[in-house]
């Protein structure tokens, strides 16, 4: 499903001037990261409160480009109430999507908006650093969900 490049437009425009899930929370049950992107002047601190096993809300704050903030206001939007598990398959299937390799595009839902971001290579690195932190957020989580088994 190809979505209309002036669709798309308007979704990220929207969620960069309304973006969802935006300003941080003082509470040491969320996992914190901070990502800079050297190339410009997009810095990200993101937030996820995991509780067994399920992403029960997620959070942004920083300065950054229109591209980087509507991404990651569509990515807390998409992994809040998801599993562990389904967040890293979304996270596979994105990446795989700006790779412009094989992807489900159904469970990216409004992420799909970006499938085109490799296209115009100075963005995808504004794209995908919410999307890094997340995945960094994730990996530090893997020892401790193993241990729960």
């Amino acid at each position: 499903m190809k979505m209309d490049s002036n669709l798309k437009r308007s979704v990220i425009l929207e969620h960069y001037s309304n973006p969802h899930n935006r300003g941080l929370i003082d509470d040491k049950a969320y996992k914190k990261v901070n990502m800079n992107n050297e190339s410009c002047i997009d810095e990200v601190n993101l937030m996820l409160k995991i509780e067994k096993d399920k992403i029960v809300d997620a959070r942004f704050d920083g300065e950054a480009c229109a591209m980087c903030i509507s991404s990651s206001s569509i990515m807390t939007d998409l992994l809040i109430g998801k599993s562990v598990k389904e967040a890293n398959e979304i996270l596979k299937n994105f990446l795989a999507m700006v790779k412009e390799e094989k992807y489900n595009e159904k469970i990216l839902e409004e992420a799909i908006v970006y499938e085109d971001v490799s296209k115009t290579p100075n963005r995808e690195k504004c794209v995908l650093l919410p999307w890094w932190g997340v995945e960094k957020i994730l990996d530090e989580l893997k020892p401790s969900v193993k241990e729960e088994r």
